[in-house]
């Protein structure tokens, strides 16, 4: 009895090729490609992915191991599809941030700043909890699930082998950064109206009464303030984000 094994070289090549473009992708996602992340549970996690969506779309792949430069070439186009997809998450999410640094610099925490787990770096106090708190409620409903169909509908927009119309590339990343900004700050719109008004009333107060310390005043008034709004305005200011990180989704899914 002979078996045969000469396929598995090409279906070993076709496993990494998927895995390529959801290991990009993966590094880059909100939640699962955090630095806070071990790199081993984004590894077991991108393997797990690649295994369940190998045998969908292994037959998409059209493998020549006699020539190496060709794999090369398929490999790279993997990867920047994977990185095009992940950074679009990536980039939605960051509305957050916008939101955070107007509603600090409103509230007069402009200044207090932590490391952000999301992001690896120093940023505002505000903007870190707002980050962390969509990237919960990205969990609490569900929205993680429609990561993962995105990368399965990734092979109907990018279809493997393909050259990628960087032009559509670019577009797709110019309108999500675009539209993350406006988010950002339509969602900061009550704090910027909160802070005009109380900037000029502090200003017509200093007029009024030029011997009063209207700053040592006015800060810890800003803050109290700006908190009890916050308070009050924070459920509709994740809904609106969630149904925006949710349109930004729709977007890679067509087929849903």
């Amino acid at each position: 009895m002979r078996i045969d094994i000469s396929f598995l070289p090409a279906l070993a090549a076709v496993f990494i090729l998927i895995f390529a473009r959801i290991g990009t992708m993966i590094m880059l996602l909100p939640a699962f490609g955090e630095m806070v992340i071990p790199p081993r549970i984004r590894l077991v996690v991108a393997l797990a992915l690649t295994a369940v969506l190998f045998p969908l779309h292994r037959t998409e792949y059209a493998v020549d191991l006699r020539s190496f430069e060709s794999i090369l070439v398929l490999l790279g186009k993997e990867l920047l599809i994977g990185a095009v997809l992940g950074m679009t998450a990536r980039f939605a999410i960051s509305a957050l941030q916008v939101t955070g640094s107007i509603v600090a610099q409103q509230l007069g925490l402009g200044f207090v700043t932590a490391v952000d787990p999301t992001q690896g770096q120093q940023g505002v106090l505000v903007g870190n909890f707002l980050t962390m708190l969509g990237v919960t409620l990205l969990f609490t409903t569900d929205l993680h699930h429609v990561l993962i169909a995105a990368l399965n509908q990734s092979y109907t927009l990018f279809r493997p082998g393909e050259v990628p119309l960087t032009g559509d590339m670019a577009a797709l990343m110019v309108k999500t950064m675009s539209s993350a900004f406006r988010i950002g700050v339509q969602l900061a719109a009550p704090f910027l109206v909160f802070g005009l008004v109380f900037n000029v009333s502090l200003g017509l107060l200093s007029r009024l009464m030029p011997e009063m310390q209207v700053f040592f005043i006015g800060l810890p008034l800003s803050i109290l303030i700006g908190f009890i709004v916050l308070l009050l305005v924070v459920g509709a200011m994740m809904g609106t984000f969630l149904d925006y990180f949710e349109s930004v989704l729709r977007d890679l899914t067509p087929g849903l």
